[in-house]
């Protein structure tokens, strides 16, 4: 199981040097969001300031940018990286692509799925000087003159992930994909039952097993060095889960374990802004589930505990920065390494 970790700069300025850091540290990977920034500009100073970690999007949102658009950039980050690029593609919900984004929305499993293949065709079509005629429902891809084709790069296959949380998109990553991101908005009784399923049913239709999907999550941990920091967490982790519970997208996860009520009560107060009343509906069972609760000196052994055989690589849910956590990130390092 490898360990990474994610980065949300607000400056890109100081990636170079917080790359380096990250590296010296021993971590496995930096991934980046697509929050409040564009996540490829990261990865491409990372690019220039590592040798080893592995380099990823987590996700970037694929619907507001065409196939093409994608396919340009994960093939630059590829060969500036030597290989260490890994394209983390998410749908988002329908309001943010519609009303945030301006672009289509509707069937996004099935989009997703010929959004990769068609990225495919095209990084197959630079890298071996072969016509482009991709056609598809959603996308066609039909022209690639030789002034915008970028030509062979020495790593071609780009690692591709993909986001998600219900039945279709597991199918989908399990088909087509390297790699899926699991929601952090999970348990661990939903992976046995739910995700790894998914993915191992649309594996067999692509003739693939488990074993070639990478499971990565960044996981919800419930952490401190004494009682006071503990709760202080815990507030911050129940307010987290209270916001996806409240999102209809993620009532699966909720109604496996007969939550289904509180995800309806979340969503009225969602609705209303009552936004700070909602952790109070968060029960100390429902925390467990969705987070590894443990002192900062026993967390890295009960991630491992609670992950191993279910996922490849975790991080937890915040990103790094220097000077903080840092007891959290060493123990970490220490028992992943052991």
């Amino acid at each position: 199981m490898k360990f990474d970790v994610t980065i949300m700069p607000d400056d890109l300025n100081v990636v170079p040097e917080l790359a380096r850091t990250i590296e010296a540290m021993g971590f496995d990977g930096i991934w980046t969001p697509e929050t409040a920034h564009n996540p490829f500009l990261p990865l491409s100073l990372a690019a220039t300031s590592t040798e080893r970690v592995s380099l990823g999007t987590a996700i970037v949102v694929a619907f507001p940018r065409s196939p093409m658009v994608t396919a340009y950039t994960a093939w630059d980050l590829a060969a500036q990286s030597g290989g260490r690029f890994i394209l983390g593609l998410g749908t988002q919900v329908k309001a943010h692509i519609k009303r945030r984004f301006s672009t289509e929305w509707g069937r996004p499993a099935p989009r997703l799925r010929e959004y990769i293949l068609a990225m495919r065709a095209i990084w197959q079509a630079w890298q071996h000087n072969e016509p482009l005629d991709f056609r598809g429902e959603f996308y066609q891809h039909t022209l690639m003159t030789p002034f915008f084709a970028p030509g062979r790069i020495a790593f071609p296959d780009i690692p591709v992930y993909i986001a998600g949380v219900n039945a279709r998109l597991c199918q989908v990553a399990g088909e087509v994909c390297d790699g899926f991101h699991v929601h952090p908005f999970h348990t661990v009784d939903y992976l046995r039952q739910q995700i790894i399923p998914n993915i191992e049913l649309g594996a067999s239709r692509g003739g693939r097993t488990r074993a070639d999907v990478t499971l990565n999550c960044a996981i919800f941990v419930v952490t401190g060095a004494d009682q006071a920091q503990m709760q202080q967490s815990a507030v911050e982790v129940k307010t987290q889960i209270a916001f996806y519970a409240s999102t209809y997208s993620y009532r699966a996860v909720l109604d496996l374990h007969g939550w289904g009520q509180v995800g309806d009560e979340l969503g009225v107060l969602a609705r209303q802004g009552r936004w700070f009343e909602m952790p109070e509906l968060v029960s100390d069972e429902m925390l467990e589930a969705f987070a590894v609760v443990a002192p900062v000196d026993q967390l890295g052994a009960r991630v491992q505990a609670r992950y191993d055989g279910l996922l490849d690589r975790v991080g937890y849910y915040y990103p790094f920065v220097p000077g903080e956590r840092e007891e959290v990130w060493r123990n970490a390092l220490d028992t992943f390494a052991g």
